[in-house]
C-alpha cells in the first residue's frame, strides 16, 4: 500500500497559505494516481480546488487528533514543517507549554511573560529522574547533561542558539542556576554563587536594549562550569566571541547602549560616584542616539545595586569597582568631546583648551588633555624613514574619537572577563570534567547586512555543521547497534558555504590580503571577490542591480551582503598615540589594560574571542590581526571544544516581534525553525527510518495483520514474515536486532491498514450481530403471533359460551320477574286495604278520646275561676290592712328623722367623720411612701402634697375646734347665729370634699405615671439585655479572634524558631568542616605548600590571602547575618563590630576562641540571636497592646453592666482565662528568647566556674534527705558520660528499656542538686546535651539510635521541667523540686529534641526519595494494567550510548511500606507519644504526596485512566497502613488528599459540562494550576479512551475562575516544606534507684545507691 493511498476523502492535509504559512483543510474525493488537482474544503466552508502537479506534488498529510500536542515532534506520524508549526502552536497556545522536545533538540518559545515553572520545587522534580519521561523542560536538558556526565565521566556542552529577543540569556541562566543547586548541594562553598553572580556582570557589559528584545546579548560566550569528583560545583570558565563594538558609539532609533552606562548615569546622584560628574543619559553623545534611554518595568538604580553585590561576591575590591566606573565615565564624556573643522575647506581640525568634557575625560583616566587633544587630531605617518605628523578632517577626527571609545571598552570588557575567570577558577582542585554552555547569536537576515551578520552567520554555518554530524552520528550509531545498512541515509552537508568563507582564498583570505593593502578599499575587494568565486561556486551570487554586494546561499537562507565597511570593521584601525597615552596613565588599571603584549606567539583566548589588540612588534607595523582573523581562530577553537564534547541543543524560537504575551506569529516562528536547524533535523530523521518500533510492541500493535502466521514463540520471525505482505515495497522498512524500522509515512500506512482491518472486522461483526438480533426478532414475532391467536380463540369460544348462558338466564331472570311483579302486586294491594283499615280505627279512638278530654279541662276550669275569685278578695283586704300601717310608721319615722338632724348637728358627730378621714389619709400617705421608693420624682410629689394637707388639716381642726367653743360659750345666748354656723360647716364640708377629689385625681395621675416609668423600665431593661448580650457575643468574638491570631503567631514563632535551629545545626556542621579545613590548611602549610589563592568560603581560614582594603559601605550592606549563604566575612573585624555594636551585642573579651573561623561564626551567632530576640520583643509588645486593648474594652463593659450579672461574671472569667493563656504565651516567648548559642555549646565548663563565681548567684541551699538517687563522683563524670551516651553500642541500647540513660543521669542530677552544688548540676546537664549531640552525629543514619536519643532527651526534658523550682508541685505532695534553676538545660534539652526529630525525618525522607516515583507512579501492583497500554516513542539522547533502563525491582509499595515500618517500629520501641508519632508520618505523607504529585504533573505517560487508579490503589496501601496503627487522625491522611482528588481527576468522565462542575467540586484540595495541567497531559493508553478535548478544559478553565483558593497559585507542590513539631508534655512516672535495671554491660557499676 503506498502513501498516496491516504489521500481518501475527509482526510485532513496542509495548503500554503500567505497570512498562516499552512492551514489545515479537508479533502472532499478520494485522490487518483494521475489527478491534476485534488477537490479541498477550507476551514470557512469553501470548496476550491488545489493542483497536484509538481514541483508542488500532493500536499503534506495531517497527523490524527490523537497526536496535538505532542511533547516530542519525532513522534508524530508525518514529520514535515506544517506538522512541526501546528504542534508548536497548540502546545503554545492551548496548554501553555513553551518547551517542545525535536529528537535531541529542546525547542524554547519566549512567551514574553514571568512563567511560574523555574522554582526550587521543579528542580528538586527535575533532578535525578529520568528525563525521558519528563515533560519537556530546560532543566531536563540541564540534567541530562548533568547525568550525562556523572555516569560517562565525558564532558558535555549545552549550545543555546537563537536569533536576538528570543531567551537565550534566560536559558543560559537557567541552566546554571539548575546546576549551582545540583552541584552545590552537597559542599558548603561559594563558588556556586560566585557562577550566579556573574551573570548580573556580563548583563550589564554585555547586553543591551534593541528594537527586538529589551535585554539583547551583544556578545556570544561560553562558560565552562567545572565539577569535581563527587559532582559538586569547584570552579568555571568564560570565553567570549564578538563583542558588538560598535554599539558604544551608535544606537539606531528606539535602542540603547550597554546598560552599565544607563545604570551608572540613573545612579549618579551617589555620593560615590558624584565625583565622576555622570549627567543624565539624554546628555551624553553615547547614550542618547536611540531616543529612548528608559527601559518599561526596569530600575537602572536597583540594577546597577544587583551589578555591585556581584562584583563584591566575586571578589572585585569596591576602590577596583570605581576604578572600572571612573573608566566607564571617561567614555561617555570622551564622547561630548567637540571636535571643530578649520583650515581650508574643513582639512584640519582641533579641540578647545577649555573642552570640558576633554578635561573631565582626562581627569578620570590621568592623562594629559592637552597631548589627548593633540594626537585625537592629528596622526603620525613613517615617510621615507622619517615621521610627520599629519592634520586630520573633522571627520576623521570623530572617527578617531569613536575608534579610541570603542578599543578602550573593549579593553575593559576583555579585563573583566579575565578578571571574573580568576575569581572562578578552580584553586582547590583541577576540574575531572566540565559543562559548557554556549549562549550565541542566532542566524540573522536584516535589510541591510554588513559585517557583523557575515560573522554571526559563518559561526552558525560551522555550528549547523556541527549540529548536522552529531545528529547523523547519532542516527548512525543507532543502525550500527541494529545492524542496519546505515550508507542509505543522506544528509545536506553546508562545508562547500563554509568552504566559500574560511577555505583558501576564501571570503575571510581575500578580506584579510585587502586589509593589508595600504590603498585597500571595499570596491576592490569586491571586485576580487567576484572575480573568485561568481560562476565558480553555487552558494555564492551576484545582485544584479548592485556592483558593492554579493549574496550567499547559507543554510537558513539567501543572505544579502553590502560590502561597504567590511574592511574598516575588520582593520579595526585604531592610532598608537592615544594608546600610548592611555598607558602612561596615573591610573593602574587603566595602564594595566594598554600594556604591551610580548611579540609572536599566539594570543590568549580571550583576546582571539574578542579581537582587535594589536601590541608588541605587530603594532609598529601595518600588518596587524584583523577581527576576521582572530574570530575565525576563536571559532576554530570553540569548534573543537564542542566536539571534544557530548552537545546538547536549546533552540529559542520568538513568538513574535511585537513582545505580546502568548502570541504566536506563525511567519516568524517558520523562519526561524528553518534557520535555528530544527526543520533540518526533521528532514534528517524523515530522510532515513524515523518511525521505530520493538518486535514486541509491533506485535502487541499490529497482531491483527499478521493473519495465521502469528506466533507467540518467536515474535521477531512472525513480524519478519507477515511484514512484506504488508508494505509489499523492501525499501520503505528494516529489520534490526531489536526492533523494525519505517520510512516517513509507513506507520500511517499500517494505522490505515490496521484501521481498515478493524473497521472490516468491526463491519463483519456487526453484520453477525445484526442479523442474529433481527432472527431473534423475528422468532419473537411468531412466538407472539402463535400465542395472541391462541388467545384470540379462547376469547371467541367463551364469548359464546357466555352468550349461551346468558339466554338461559335471561328466560329465568323474565320468568322469575314477572312471577315477582305479579306477587307485588297483590302484596301492594293487600298492605293497603289493611292501611285504610288501620286509620280508619285510629281515626274513630282518637275522636272519642278527644272528647273526653274536654269534659275533663271544663271542670279543671271552672275549679280554677272560683279560687281566683277568693283570692281577689283576700288581697283587697290585706292591702289597705298594709296602707294603713304605713301611715302610722311613717310618721313614727319622720319624728325621728328630726331628731337625727338635731344630732348631726353637734361636734361629736362631726368629730367622727373627721376621725375616719384621718385614716384614710394615713393609708394614702403609705400607700405615696410605697410610690416615692419606686420613683424620686413621685416621693418628693406625695410628700409635698401630705405636707399640704396636714397644714389644711390642721387648719380646719383648729377653726372646728373654735367654733365647738363659741358654740359652747354661745349655745344659750347666740340662738340667732345657728344658721351663719351651719352655713359655714356646709362650707368647710365642700371644701374638704373638693380636696380629697383633688387628692383622689392626683393619685390616679401618679399611678398612670408610676405605670408608664414602670413599662418604660421594662423596654429599658430588654434593650440593656440585648445590648448586653451583642456585646459579650462582640467581646467573646473578639476574644476568640485574639486568641486564634495569638496562636498562629505561635506556630509562627515555633516554625521559625526551629527553622532557625535547623540552620544552627547547619552552622555547627559547618564549624566542624571549617576546623577540619584549617587543620588541612595547617598541615599543608606546614609541609611547605603555599596557595596564592582559594576558593574557600570564609578567607581567613587560608593562609595565604590577598590583603583587602577596607570595606566600602556596599559591603557593609551586603551583611546579613540571618542568611546561611553570606558565608564570607572579611579580613578586618570591623564590619561584624559594627553589626554587634548596631544590634547592642556585647564583645566578649573574657574567652579566647583559638582559630579565626571559631571566632567569627561565634560572633555571627550571637547576632543572630540578637536579632531574633528584637523580633521576639517587638511582637511581644504588639501582644501586650492587644491585651491592653481588650481590657479596656472589658473595664467599659463592667461599667456599663449592672452589678451582680451572672452572664457578666462568666464573661468575665472567659476573659481571665484568656488572658492567662496570653501571659503563658508571653512567658513562652521570654523562653524562646534566650536561643542556645555556639557559645554555650562549646564552653560548658567555663560557664559553670562563672556562674560559681558570680557573688550575685545563690549561695548552697540546704541539703534535701531524699532517697532513690544515684550518685556520681565529679571524677567520674566523663567516664559516666562515655559510657552511657558516647561510647555505647547500637546493639547494646536497642535492648535497653526506653529512657534508661535519661532516667539514670536525673538521679545523678538530682543527687547533684540535693548535696547543693549547682555548679555539678548545670555541668552534668551540659555535658548530657553535649555528648547526645555528639552521638547523634556519629549515628547520623541510624534510624533506631536516632529515636533512642530523641526517647532520652525528650524524657530527661519532661523530668527536669517536672521538677523545676518554676513548676506548681502543690498538687503532688511526693514530688519535691529542684533548688537548682534548670531551665537553661531544658531550652537546650528542648532543642535537642527538635533536632534528633529532624534528623530522625532526615533519615526516613533520604531513604524514601528514590523510591517514592518508581513505588508510587511506575510500580505495577495491580496485575493487568500494564498490557493495556501502549507504545510510548523515547526521545533520542545526546550521549553515544543509550541509558540503561532502570531496575525497578524492589521500588513497589512494599519497599515504601516497609521503610515507614521501619520508623513506626523505631519510635514505637521507644515508647514516644502517639502524638509525636502522628506529626512524623504527616510529614512522610506530605512528601510522599508531593514529591508523586509533582513527577505526575511533569509526565505525560503517566497521565492516563489506568495510572489513576493505580495511583489510587497504593494509596489506598498507605491509608491501610495508616489505620492499621492508628495514624490516621494526626493530618497523615489529609496530607495525601491531593493525591487521592489528582488519581479521581484522571478516572472522572472528561466530556460535558457537568463532568467540569463535578470535576472542580471533587478536586478542591488542587490548585487550578494543577487540575488545567493534568486534563492537558492527559493520554488515553488504549483505542477505549478518548483525548481530553480543549473545549472542555477551556469549560473547567471558565469554572475554576470562579474557585476562590486559599493557598498560592502554583503548579507544583513545595516537598521542602516542614510542618512545626510540637512535643506534648506528658509528667513522666516518679523515678528511683530501686525501679531501675542496669546491666553490667553498660559498665557504670562506679554508681552509689543512695
Amino acid at each position: 500500500m503506498a502513501t498516496t493511498e491516504l489521500y481518501t476523502k475527509g482526510a485532513c492535509v496542509w495548503v500554503p497559505d500567505p497570512e498562516a504559512v499552512w492551514v489545515s483543510v479537508q479533502l472532499l474525493q478520494d485522490y487518483h494516481s494521475g489527478d491534476q488537482h485534488i477537490l479541498i474544503q477550507l476551514s470557512d466552508g469553501r470548496e476550491m480546488e488545489y493542483p497536484v502537479l509538481p514541483p508542488a506534488g500532493l500536499p503534506p498529510l495531517g497527523n490524527p487528533e490523537i497526536l496535538e500536542g505532542e511533547n516530542d515532534l519525532t513522534a508524530l506520524t508525518f514529520l514535515h514543517e506544517p506538522a512541526v508549526l501546528h504542534n508548536l502552536r497548540v502546545r503554545f497556545l492551548d496548554y501553555n507549554s513553551i518547551y517542545t522536545y525535536c529528537g535531541i533538540v529542546l525547542v524554547a518559545l519566549n512567551p514574553y511573560e514571568q512563567l511560574p515553572i523555574y522554582g526550587e520545587e521543579v528542580i528538586d522534580a527535575y533532578s535525578g529522574q529520568d528525563t525521558a519521561d519528563m515533560e519537556p523542560h530546560i532543566f531536563s536538558v540541564a540534567e541530562e547533561a548533568y547525568c550525562t556526565m556523572t555516569r560517562e565521566e565525558k564532558n558535555q556542552s549545552i549550545i543555546i542558539s537563537g536569533e536576538s529577543g528570543s531567551g537565550k540569556t534566560v536559558s543560559a541562566k537557567y541552566t546554571m542556576r539548575y546546576f549551582a543547586v545540583v552541584g552545590g548541594a552537597a559542599q558548603q562553598t561559594s563558588v556556586e554563587e560566585k557562577v550566579l553572580a556573574s551573570n548580573p556582570i556580563m548583563e550589564a557589559i554585555g547586553n543591551a536594549k534593541t528594537t527586538r528584545n529589551d535585554n539583547s546579548s551583544r556578545f556570544g560566550k561560553y562558560i565552562e562550569i567545572g565539577f569535581g569528583r563527587k559532582g559538586d560545583i569547584i570552579g568555571a570558565n568564560m570565553k567570549t566571541y564578538l563583542l558588538e563594538k560598535s554599539r558604544v558609539v551608535f544606537q539606531a532609533a528606539e535602542e540603547r547602549n550597554y546598560h552599565i552606562f544607563y545604570q551608572l548615569c540613573a545612579s549618579r546622584d551617589l555620593p560615590e560616584l558624584r565625583t565622576l560628574k555622570f549627567d543624565s543619559a539624554e546628555n551624553f553623545h553615547y547614550t542618547n542616539q536611540g531616543q529612548d534611554v528608559h527601559i518599561p518595568g526596569t530600575d537602572d538604580v536597583v540594577e546597577l545595586e544587583r551589578t555591585r553585590n556581584a562584583f563584591t561576591i566575586l571578589g572585585v575590591q569596591p576602590d577596583q569597582q570605581m576604578e572600572i566606573f571612573r573608566i566607564l565615565a571617561a567614555i561617555l564624556h570622551l564622547g561630548n568631546v567637540n571636535i571643530q573643522a578649520s583650515g581650508r575647506g574643513g582639512d584640519r581640525s582641533y579641540i578647545n583648551a577649555d573642552d570640558r568634557s576633554l578635561s573631565v575625560f582626562a581627569k578620570l583616566l590621568g592623562v594629559e588633555g592637552a597631548q589627548m587633544a593633540q594626537w585625537l587630531c592629528h596622526r603620525r605617518l613613517a615617510v621615507g624613514g622619517e615621521m610627520l605628523v599629519k592634520p586630520m578632517t573633522g571627520q576623521q577626527a570623530n572617527e578617531a574619537r569613536d575608534a579610541l571609545a570603542k578599543h578602550v571598552y573593549e579593553q575593559l570588557f576583555t579585563w573583566t572577563v579575565q578578571r571574573l575567570n580568576s575569581s572562578l577558577r578552580a584553586h582547590r582542585e583541577q576540574p575531572k570534567s566540565f559543562i559548557g554552555v554556549l549562549d550565541i547569536y542566532g542566524f540573522e537576515t536584516f535589510d541591510r547586512n554588513s559585517f557583523e551578520q557575515f560573522c554571526i552567520n559563518y559561526a552558525n554555518e560551522k555550528l549547523q555543521q556541527q549540529f548536522n554530524r552529531h545528529v547523523f552520528q547519532l542516527e548512525q550509531e543507532e543502525y550500527l547497534r541494529e545492524e542496519l545498512p546505515w550508507n542509505r541515509i543522506e544528509f545536506s552537508d553546508n562545508q562547500p558555504c563554509i568552504t566559500l568563507i574560511e577555505g583558501q582564498l576564501g571570503l575571510l583570505d581575500l578580506l584579510d590580503e585587502e586589509c593589508r593593502m595600504p590603498k585597500g578599499s571595499d570596491e576592490n575587494w569586491a571586485r576580487k571577490v567576484y572575480d573568485q568565486h561568481l560562476n565558480h561556486s553555487p552558494y555564492f551570487r551576484k545582485p544584479r542591480m548592485s556592483n558593492s554586494a554579493f549574496i550567499i546561499v547559507h543554510f537558513a537562507d539567501l543572505v544579502q551582503y553590502e560590502c561597504d565597511g567590511f574592511l574598516d570593521k575588520s582593520r579595526d584601525t585604531v592610532f598608537e598615540e592615544p594608546i600610548n597615552i592611555l598607558r602612561a596613565s596615573q591610573s593602574e588599571l587603566v595602564a594595566e589594560l594598554f600594556q604591551k603584549e610580548s611579540a609572536g606567539g599566539s594570543l590568549p583566548n580571550s583576546s582571539l574571542a574578542n579581537g582587535s589588540v594589536r601590541s608588541g612588534k605587530r603594532a609598529h607595523r601595518e600588518h596587524k590581526l584583523t577581527v576576521g582573523f582572530q574570530f575565525r581562530q576563536s571559532l576554530h577553537l570553540l569548534m573543537d571544544t564542542l566536539n571534544s564534547t557530548t552537545p546538547h541543543y536549546v533552540r529559542c524560537i520568538k513568538s513574535n516581534d511585537v513582545k505580546q504575551p502568548f502570541l504566536f506569529d506563525p511567519k516568524r516562528a517558520v523562519q526561524q525553525l528553518r534557520a535555528c536547524g530544527v526543520l533540518e533535523t526533521i528532514r534528517i530523521s524523515a530522510a532515513g527510518y524515523p518511525s521505530r518500533w520493538t518486535y514486541e510492541e509491533f506485535f502487541t500493535r499490529y497482531r491483527v495483520l499478521l493473519h495465521d502466521s502469528v506466533s507467540q514463540d518467536d515474535v521477531r520471525r512472525s513480524c519478519q514474515s507477515a511484514l512484506p505482505n504488508l508494505i509489499p515495497d523492501p525499501e520503505q522498512y528494516c529489520f534490526g536486532k531489536t526492533k523494525v524500522f519505517f520510512r516517513a509515512g509507513q506507520v500511517a500506512v499500517l494505522e490505515k491498514l490496521r484501521g481498515d482491518r478493524l473497521s472490516a472486522a468491526g463491519v463483519l461483526i456487526q453484520s453477525w450481530v445484526r442479523g442474529w438480533l433481527q432472527r431473534r426478532r423475528y422468532q419473537r414475532l411468531r412466538w407472539a403471533t402463535f400465542i395472541l391467536q391462541r388467545y384470540t380463540r379462547g376469547t371467541l369460544a367463551r364469548r359464546l359460551a357466555w352468550t349461551l348462558r346468558y339466554t338461559r338466564v335471561a328466560l329465568i331472570i323474565q320468568k322469575t320477574y314477572r312471577m315477582l311483579a305479579v306477587r307485588q302486586l297483590y302484596m301492594t294491594i293487600r298492605e293497603a286495604t289493611i292501611k285504610i283499615q288501620a286509620f280508619i280505627r285510629g281515626t274513630q279512638a282518637r275522636r272519642i278520646y278527644r272528647q273526653m278530654l274536654t269534659e275533663r279541662a271544663v271542670v279543671f276550669l271552672q275549679a280554677q275561676v272560683r279560687g281566683w275569685l277568693a283570692r281577689c278578695s283576700f288581697r283587697r283586704v290585706r292591702t289597705a290592712v298594709v296602707l294603713l300601717q304605713s301611715c302610722v310608721r311613717r310618721r313614727a319615722a319622720r319624728k325621728e328623722l328630726l331628731c337625727l338632724r338635731a344630732e348631726a348637728r353637734s361636734v361629736e358627730k362631726f368629730r367622727e367623720l373627721n376621725k375616719g378621714m384621718e385614716v384614710k389619709l394615713m393609708q394614702l400617705q403609705l400607700r405615696a411612701d410605697q410610690q416615692a421608693r419606686e420613683s424620686a420624682s413621685l416621693r418628693e410629689i406625695l410628700q409635698a402634697e401630705r405636707g399640704a394637707h396636714s397644714s389644711e388639716l390642721e387648719q380646719l381642726r383648729s377653726s372646728l375646734l373654735k367654733l365647738q367653743i363659741q358654740l359652747q360659750e354661745n349655745a344659750n345666748t347666740a340662738p340667732l347665729l345657728a344658721d351663719k354656723q351651719e352655713e359655714d360647716m356646709r362650707k368647710a364640708e365642700e371644701k374638704a370634699a373638693q380636696e380629697i377629689l383633688q387628692l383622689t385625681q392626683e393619685i390616679q395621675t401618679l399611678r398612670f405615671e408610676r405605670d408608664s416609668l414602670e413599662k418604660e423600665m421594662d423596654d429599658l431593661a430588654i434593650r440593656l439585655q440585648d445590648q448586653e448580650k451583642a456585646q459579650e457575643e462582640s467581646r467573646q468574638q473578639s476574644v476568640d479572634q485574639a486568641g486564634a491570631s495569638v496562636q498562629a503567631e505561635l506556630e509562627e514563632e515555633r516554625r521559625r524558631y526551629q527553622s532557625l535551629l535547623r540552620e544552627f545545626t547547619r552552622l555547627e556542621q559547618r564549624y566542624d568542616n571549617l576546623r577540619d579545613m584549617s587543620l588541612f590548611t595547617t598541615n599543608e602549610h606546614s609541609r611547605g605548600h603555599r596557595r596564592t589563592d582559594s576558593t574557600v568560603s570564609l578567607e581567613p581560614l587560608s593562609p595565604v590571602t590577598t590583603p583587602f582594603s577596607s570595606p566600602s559601605p556596599e559591603e557593609i550592606r551586603r551583611i546579613s547575618v540571618t542568611s546561611p549563604t553570606d558565608r564570607r566575612p572579611w579580613s578586618h573585624e570591623q564590619p561584624l563590630n559594627i553589626l554587634m555594636e548596631d544590634m547592642s551585642v556585647a564583645k566578649d573579651t573574657a574567652e579566647r576562641m583559638k582559630g579565626e573561623d571559631l571566632r567569627y561564626a561565634y560572633d555571627a551567632v550571637r547576632v543572630a540571636n540578637k536579632f531574633l530576640e528584637t523580633q521576639l520583643l517587638s511582637q511581644r509588645g504588639q501582644w501586650e497592646q492587644e491585651i491592653s486593648a481588650l481590657r479596656m474594652k472589658l473595664q467599659q463593659a463592667h461599667e456599663r453592666d449592672t452589678p451582680g450579672d451572672p452572664e457578666l461574671n462568666e464573661l468575665t472569667e472567659q476573659v481571665a482565662v484568656r488572658e492567662q493563656e496570653c501571659v503563658r504565651l508571653r512567658r513562652e516567648l521570654k523562653e524562646l528568647k534566650h536561643t542556645v548559642s555556639l557559645r554555650r555549646i562549646l564552653s560548658y565548663a567555663g560557664l559553670a566556674i562563672a556562674a560559681s563565681q558570680d557573688p550575685t548567684s545563690p549561695g548552697p541551699q540546704k541539703s534535701q534527705t531524699l532517697s532513690g538517687l544515684l550518685e556520681c563522683r565529679k571524677r567520674d563524670e566523663s567516664k559516666l558520660i562515655k559510657h552511657l551516651i558516647t561510647d555505647v553500642r547500637a546493639e547494646g541500647v536497642l535492648s535497653l528499656s526506653p529512657g534508661l540513660a535519661a532516667r539514670v543521669l536525673f538521679l545523678c542530677v538530682r543527687q547533684a542538686d540535693c548535696s547543693g552544688d549547682q555548679t555539678r548540676v548545670k555541668g552534668l546537664c551540659g555535658a548530657a546535651v553535649s555528648a547526645i549531640k555528639t552521638a547523634m552525629k556519629k549515628h547520623g543514619n541510624d534510624l533506631d539510635m536516632t529515636a533512642v536519643w530523641l526517647k532520652n532527651a525528650y524524657l530527661l526534658k519532661d523530668l527536669l521541667h517536672q521538677h523545676s523550682p518554676q513548676q506548681d508541685v502543690r498538687g503532688c505532695e511526693e514530688l519535691v523540686p529542684l533548688v537548682t534553676d534548670v531551665q537553661e538545660c531544658v531550652r537546650a534539652l528542648s532543642d535537642l529534641c527538635i533536632q534528633a526529630y529532624q534528623q530522625l525525618l532526615s533519615i526516613s525522607e533520604s531513604h524514601l526519595q528514590p523510591m517514592i516515583v518508581p513505588a508510587m507512579l511506575e510500580s505495577e501492583t495491580i496485575p493487568g494494567l500494564a498490557g493495556s497500554s501502549v507504545k510510548s516513542v523515547a526521545r533520542k539522547r545526546a550521549g553515544s550510548d543509550p541509558r540503561p533502563p532502570a531496575s525497578t525491582e524492589g521500588t513497589t509499595m512494599s519497599a515504601v511500606l516497609r521503610e515507614l515500618s521501619a520508623l513506626h517500629t523505631a519510635l514505637s520501641r521507644q515508647d514516644l507519644p502517639s502524638a509525636l508519632l502522628e506529626q512524623a508520618f504527616r510529614q512522610l505523607m506530605y512528601l510522599l504526596a508531593a514529591t508523586t504529585l509533582n513527577s505526575l504533573l511533569l509526565r505525560k505517560d503517566m497521565c492516563c485512566w489506568n495510572r489513576g487508579l493505580q495511583i489510587r490503589y497504593n494509596v489506598s496501601l498507605l491509608e491501610e497502613w495508616l489505620r492499621s496503627r492508628s495514624l490516621q487522625a494526626g493530618g497523615a491522611v489529609s496530607a495525601l488528599e491531593p493525591l487521592i482528588q489528582a488519581a479521581q481527576l484522571l478516572q472522572m468522565s472528561k466530556k460535558t459540562e457537568a463532568d467540569g462542575q463535578a470535576m472542580v467540586q471533587t478536586c478542591n484540595a488542587m490548585s487550578n494550576q494543577q487540575l488545567v495541567k493534568i486534563l492537558s497531559l492527559y493520554t488515553p493508553q488504549s483505542d477505549l479512551e478518548e483525548r481530553v478535548t480543549l473545549n472542555f478544559i477551556r469549560i473547567v478553565q471558565g469554572l475554576l475562575k470562579g474557585r476562590s483558593e486559599g493557598q498560592p497559585p502554583q503548579l507544583l507542590m513545595d516537598v521542602r516544606r516542614v510542618f512545626p513539631v510540637t512535643f506534648p508534655y506528658q509528667p513522666p512516672p516518679q523515678v528511683t534507684a530501686a525501679q531501675l535495671e542496669i546491666p553490667e554491660s553498660l559498665k557504670i557499676s562506679f554508681l552509689r545507691r543512695v
